[in-house]
Parts: structure tokens; C-alpha cells; sequence
């Protein structure tokens, strides 16, 4: 069985969108379809979820903007989740069915790539840091540390993605999609959108 993806070219495409900073907001997208359509999306919705946290951490503005970026980062956060199950859709359509007595994993190919997405964004700011020029040595210097480890987590991270996949194409081991039932954000199943309960 070919290689699914090449986690060198998922850092290099997440790299590369990061260090554009109107990417996520006004950049059309570049896949139509398939794996790097909902790898994309994920991450689009990663960058737009790190800058509206940034955002509801102000504490110079009015509450009401506070709340419309926490509204925000509901959405991006179900849009996020539904583009990391929408990957694992694909790469599980892609790989052999799951042989009986093969090794469960825990975590899912689509949230490997959500977590290398997010290191991405990591690496990113935390790399801002050191070229502070209004910042001390000390701080730059850890981090420096911080930033160094931020792109060992991530090469470990990349690796294990494409051992897994190996694996599961290799019928050693499997993983499940389970769906992600985000509650909050269901009107059915959040008691004070379907009035279950009064402030």
C-alpha cells in the first residue's frame, strides 16, 4: 500500500499557512477535495480558534466583545472537530479493514494531525518571542528552550502519525471514530438552549 500522507509535507503546508497571517481569515482555499481539503479546514479553524482566545483574553474592552469571541471560539471549535473527523473518514475509507486482534489506538490519525496543527501555531508565536526586541535575554532565551522543544514534540509527533498509519495498513494495528459530541453547543442536549434549566 502507497504512503497515505507525508507528514513533512502536512508541517511545511501548516508552516507555511501560519506565517501568513491573513491566511486564515481572507486566503481562498487551495483544496477542493479529499484529505487536504479537511486538513485544511482544521487548520484554518485552528488559526482562527488561537487568535479569538488571544482576543478573549483582553481585559480593555467591553464584556459584549468578550462574549462574541467566545461564541467564536464555540463555532471554530465544532468546525475543527468535524474537519478531524472528516480526515479520519478518509484516511479509514483508504486503509484495510481492522484485523481481528490488532492493537486499538486510543488517539486517531485526524487528531494526531489537529495536535501538529497546533504545534505548528506554537512554533510560530513562540518563535515571535525570541526576536522580541523589547523583551529581555533571559526571555529570549527561554524561549529559545520552549521553542526547541515545541519542534522536538512535533517531529515525535509527525513520526508517530506515519507509524500508526503504517501499522494500520499493515493490519497490526486500528483506531475508531467515535464522534465527538460537542453539548454545549447543541441546542437538543445543552439544558439552558432547550430551557432545561433557568439562570
Amino acid at each position: 500500500m502507497t504512503k497515505l500522507i507525508d507528514s513533512a509535507e502536512i508541517i511545511a503546508f501548516h508552516d507555511a499557512c501560519v506565517a501568513n497571517r491573513s491566511w486564515a481569515k481572507s486566503e481562498p482555499a487551495r483544496f477542493a477535495e479529499g484529505l487536504w481539503q479537511f486538513l485544511e479546514l482544521n487548520h484554518r479553524f485552528n488559526n482562527l480558534l488561537w487568535d479569538e482566545e488571544d482576543l478573549a483574553r483582553r481585559k480593555d474592552v467591553a464584556d459584549s466583545e468578550i462574549a462574541a469571541n467566545k461564541r467564536a471560539i464555540d463555532g471554530y471549535n465544532q468546525k475543527r472537530n468535524d474537519a478531524i473527523e472528516r480526515m479520519d473518514e478518509v484516511f479509514l475509507s483508504a486503509l484495510p479493514p481492522a484485523v481481528t486482534g490488532s492493537r486499538l489506538n486510543s488517539e486517531t490519525a485526524g487528531s494526531m494531525i489537529d495536535r501538529i496543527s497546533i504545534l505548528g501555531l506554537k512554533v510560530f508565536h513562540m518563535g515571535e518571542q525570541t526576536r522580541r526586541s523589547d523583551a529581555s535575554a533571559e526571555h529570549i532565551a527561554t524561549c529559545e528552550a520552549k521553542l526547541a522543544r515545541l519542534r522536538e514534540q512535533r517531529a515525535d509527533l509527525a513520526a508517530c502519525l506515519e507509524q500508526l498509519l503504517a501499522d494500520c495498513a499493515a493490519g497490526v494495528a486500528h483506531y475508531k471514530v467515535y464522534r465527538q459530541f460537542k453539548m454545549y453547543n447543541d441546542p437538543t442536549l445543552n439544558p439552558y438552549l432547550y430551557g432545561g434549566k433557568k439562570s
